[in-house]
């Protein structure tokens, strides 16, 4: 499964997210590219059991864990982990209840753009809080997308 499927498949589910991260910044106009999914998700009961039947269907395990290590996934785990990075067999996704500069699901919510992806209609978080972000963040891999992301707002400010 591509990272668009699987964002298409959430979406189909009615699991509440905003896409953040690598395919946020692509549906901005990067060039980036990305092997991961990252969404910022409602960690509202109704909405943390459907990702939890998702990602369980999808054989979700901790990435970067040493195969076979015992691991419970439940409701538990998703409401008291603020950030899990997990592999599955349709591709690797990291799950954030918030996100750094801007806040939780609805904070993402309330500054993201709606796309069409398909036959869905996605949320994105919108480009001045996506670089907002990762300047909060200042991880090293953040600072360097950070140059081609200022580009495209100075482009689209130019255009309007």
């Amino acid at each position: 499964m591509t990272l668009d499927r699987m964002v298409d498949e959430l979406s189909r589910r009615g699991i509440r997210f905003v896409l953040i991260g690598g395919l946020a910044a692509i549906a901005h106009g990067s060039a980036y590219n990305t092997n991961d999914l990252d969404i910022c998700y409602d960690v509202a009961d109704d909405n943390l059991a459907k990702l939890l039947d998702l990602l369980t269907s999808w054989d979700a395990y901790p990435r970067g864990w040493e195969a076979g290590l015992p691991w419970y996934f439940d409701l538990r785990t998703l409401k008291t982990t603020p950030l899990l990075t997990l592999r599955t067999r349709e591709g690797d996704i990291d799950l954030l209840d918030s996100v750094a500069g801007v806040g939780d699901y609805h904070a993402c919510l309330a500054v993201s753009d709606r796309i069409a992806l398909g036959e869905q209609e996605i949320r994105v978080l919108n480009l001045d809080f996506l670089i907002k972000s990762k300047k909060t963040a200042g991880r090293k891999k953040d600072r360097e997308r950070l140059i081609e992301l200022e580009a495209l707002r100075a482009l689209r400010e130019q255009a309007d």
